[in-house]
C-alpha cells in the first residue's frame, strides 16, 4: 500500500521522523517497506493485518504503537452523528444472500453539486497515486485510504423509484448474478457474470449497478448533471469478493480489502465520515440512512482472547516483565484486565486478526523488538525426541542408507506423483501427472537421463552415476516404502526396524555455487618417455588450462615401443557466461604449445 507520511502527519502532533526512520520502524515492526523516497512509502502489509492496516488509520495506529507517539485523534474512537442512528429514509436494502453480504449501510443525499476536488484532496489523493476524478469519487477514495472502508456512490435518479411505496421509495438488492446477466462497469468494460458473482442492482428496474465489492457499473455512474446521490458502506464476505475479482480478472483497491476481510462495523465509520466529507466537498443534505446488517445477530458478545506471562516468556525465549506486557497492550491501545500474570484482552473491532493466545504473543514480541531476545543454540540435529518418530523405523532406514553411502551411491529426492497410478487425485498440482505413483522406476529413469547432462561436471570419464531413493509409494494394495538403486547392490540389507542401530555423522562441506551456464569438453592426448610423471603433466596441462577448467581427469594410459601415452578429459565452464568454442579452442591451443615446449608429442 502506497502511504503519505504528509497524510499519516495529520493524526499526531508530536512531528514525525523521516520518511527512511518511519520505514525502518515499520520494518522491524510489523510489515517491510519495499520504497521510501520523499513522502512516499510502499508498505507490504501481509494478509494476517491487512484486515486493519490497508489505511493511513492503520499505518498511523501502528507508528504510535512502535514510536510510542500518541494519536492526536483516532476516528474509529469518535461517536457517530444523530442521523446516523436510523433517521427515516426514502431508501430500502434487500439482501438475498445474508452469507455473502454481511452488511449493507445505504445513505440518500440530496443536493450535492459534482464538480472538481479542492486542492487539499486532490493532494491527498495524488501523493499517494491516485487520479482525482471528481469531489464525490474522491471523497469514496479518501476515505477508503484513510480507515480502510471501501465505498461507492450511486446516481440516484438514475435509479428506478417504487411509485407504489409512500412517497416512492429507491430500493437497492443484493443478490448473484442470474444466467447470461451481463455489466457494463465505469470503465467502460462490460463483463459476461457468472452466476456466483455477487451484484449491487436496482430491484425496481431489476438491473445491475454495480459488482459488490470489486466495481461500479456504468449505469448509474455520476456525472456533473447529479444532484442526489446514493452513498454505500457495505462489507461482503472475502472469499466470495476474492473469487469474484479471479473470475472477471479484475482486481480492485476495493476487492483487495474486502477479500481481507475488514470487521462489518468499520462500515459504519465508512458511512459517517464520507458523508461528513461529501457535504463539506459538495454541499447536499442527508435525506435518511439504512442499516442492514444479517451479521451482527450472534455477534453482541465481545470476541477475548486471554495470554499468561508464562506463555509469553515461553514462546518468546524472553524475560519481559509484568510492566512491559501492559505498556505494549496500551500503547496499542488493546483493552485488558489483569490477574496473577494472566491477560484477558479485549480486541478492538478492527483487530480481526486477534484470535489466539499466540497472536497476542507476537504483538509483545513485535513492539518490544525481536532484536531483544537472547541468542539460543538450537538443539543438536541428530536429537530425535521419540514421540516424533518411530525410531525403529528411522534408524532401520538410516542403516540402509548409510550402507548405500559407504559404497558411492548418492540419495535422490523425488515427487510422488506420476502420470499413472492405482490412486487418481482429485486435485492434481501437475495435470501431466494426475496420479500417485506405484513404484521408483520411472522417476530413477528421469533422474538417470539427467544425470547424463551434468555426469562431466562430477564424475571421472567412463565412471556411472550412483543413485538410490527410499520413498513411499501407492499401490492399491496400500503405501509402503520402497527402496530403489540405479544398479544392483550385493548384500544390500532389507529395510528393517533397528532401534540399536546408531546412524553414522552427512560432514558437509563449504558451500560452492553452481554455475547457470553450459559446460564444453575437450580430450587430449600425447606420447611421453617411460619414466614420465604422470602428476608432473597433469600440472602442466592445469596451470595452462587458465581459471575456465572446472575439472580435469585422466582417463587413459598405456605403453607402447618403449613410450606412454595419456590422455587427459578437460571440463571448461563459466560462471559469468556461455563459452565459445572458439574460446576454448584457443585455451587447448596454449596447452598443447605447452606440452610439445616440454617435449611431449600431442596426438
Amino acid at each position: 500500500m502506497k502511504v503519505s507520511r504528509t497524510w499519516l502527519q495529520r493524526y499526531f502532533d508530536t512531528p514525525l521522523p523521516a520518511t527512511e526512520a518511519i520505514a525502518e520502524a515499520l520494518t522491524f515492526h510489523v510489515a517491510e517497506v519495499e520504497e521510501a523516497e520523499g513522502d512516499l512509502l510502499d508498505v507490504k502489509v501481509l494478509p494476517d493485518r491487512a484486515g486493519y492496516m490497508l489505511c493511513h488509520r492503520g499505518i498511523a495506529k501502528e507508528l504510535s504503537a512502535i514510536l510510542n507517539i500518541p494519536l492526536k485523534d483516532d476516528p474509529l474512537n469518535t461517536p457517530f452523528p444523530m442521523w446516523d442512528i436510523g433517521s427515516p429514509t426514502l431508501l430500502q436494502v434487500e439482501i438475498e444472500e445474508p452469507k455473502k453480504c454481511l452488511r449493507y449501510r445505504g445513505a440518500l443525499v440530496k443536493g450535492v453539486n459534482v464538480g472538481p476536488s479542492p486542492e487539499w484532496l486532490r493532494e491527498a489523493l495524488e501523493a499517494v497515486g491516485q487520479r482525482s476524478i471528481n469531489n464525490i469519487v474522491d471523497a469514496t477514495n479518501y476515505v477508503m485510504l484513510n480507515i480502510g472502508q471501501p465505498l461507492h456512490a450511486f446516481d440516484a435518479a438514475k435509479l428506478m423509484k417504487n411509485p407504489s411505496a409512500d412517497r416512492g421509495k429507491y430500493t437497492i438488492k443484493v443478490r448473484n448474478a442470474r444466467e447470461g446477466e451481463k455489466i457494463t462497469t465505469l470503465s467502460g468494460d462490460e463483463y459476461a457474470l457468472p452466476e456466483s458473482v455477487l451484484l449491487i442492482t436496482d430491484a425496481n428496474a431489476d438491473s445491475a449497478i454495480g459488482i459488490a465489492g470489486v466495481k461500479g457499473g456504468k449505469a448509474a455512474e455520476l456525472t456533473e448533471a447529479t444532484t442526489d446521490i446514493i452513498v454505500e458502506a457495505a462489507n461482503f464476505d472475502g472469499t466470495a469478493i476474492r473469487r469474484a475479482a479471479q473470475a472477471l480478472k479484475l482486481v480492485t483497491d476495493a476487492s483487495l480489502r474486502f477479500q481481507n476481510r475488514p470487521s462489518p462495523e468499520l462500515a459504519g465509520y465508512g458511512m459517517r465520515d464520507v458523508i461528513s466529507l461529501i457535504r463539506e466537498v459538495a454541499g447536499g443534505e442527508v435525506a435518511g440512512v439504512v442499516d442492514t446488517y444479517p451479521a451482527r445477530s450472534g455477534s453482541e458478545q465481545e470476541r477475548k482472547v486471554s495470554v499468561s506471562l508464562e506463555k509469553i516468556n515461553g514462546v518468546l525465549g524472553s524475560d519481559f516483565s509484568k510492566e512491559e506486557v501492559i505498556d505494549v497492550f496500551n500503547r496499542l491501545g488493546l483493552p485488558y484486565s489483569e490477574s496473577n500474570e494472566t491477560f484477558e484482552v479485549t480486541p478492538p473491532f478492527e483487530r480481526t486478526d486477534l484470535v489466539i493466545p499466540e497472536d497476542l504473543v507476537e504483538e509483545v514480541g513485535r513492539i518490544l523488538g525481536y532484536d531483544r531476545l537472547p541468542a539460543t543454540e538450537l538443539p543438536c540435529r541428530d536429537v530425535v525426541r521419540p514421540d516424533m518418530v518411530d525410531q525403529a523405523k528411522w534408524r532401520g532406514i538410516e542403516k540402509v542408507k548409510d550402507f548405500l553411502v559407504e559404497r558411492g551411491f548418492v540419495e535422490i529426492s523425488t515427487q510422488s506423483f506420476a502420470a499413472k497410478g492405482d490412486i487418481t487425485l482429485a486435485n492434481p498440482l501437475d495435470k501431466a501427472k494426475p496420479a500417485l505413483r506405484t513404484s521408483l522406476d520411472e522417476n530413477m529413469k528421469e533422474a538417470l537421463e539427467r544425470a547424463k547432462y551434468v555426469a562431466p561436471l562430477v564424475l571421472a570419464p567412463g565412471e556411472k552415476p550412483k543413485l538410490f531413493e527410499i520413498g513411499t509409494v501407492f499401490p492399491k494394495e496400500g503405501e509402503r516404502l520402497e527402496i530403489k538403486t540405479s544398479e544392483p547392490v550385493p548384500g544390500l540389507p532389507a529395510i528393517e526396524d533397528d532401534a540399536s542401530y546408531e546412524p553414522k555423522r552427512y560432514q558437509l562441506g563449504a558451500f560452492k555455487p553452481f554455475s547457470l551456464y553450459p559446460f564444453i569438453t575437450r580430450d587430449i592426448a600425447f606420447w611421453a618417455s617411460a619414466d614420465v610423471d604422470d602428476g608432473f603433466t597433469k600440472s602442466i596441462v592445469q596451470e595452462n588450462a587458465g581459471e575456465l577448467l572446472v575439472r580435469l581427469d585422466q582417463f587413459d594410459r598405456f605403453e607402447k615401443e618403449g613410450k606412454v601415452s595419456l590422455a587427459y578429459r578437460l571440463v571448461f565452464q563459466s560462471m559469468e557466461r556461455t563459452l565459445t568454442d572458439d574460446e576454448v579452442n584457443g585455451i587447448m591451443a596454449q596447452i598443447t604449445t605447452a606440452l610439445t615446449a616440454k617435449g611431449y608429442e600431442v596426438r
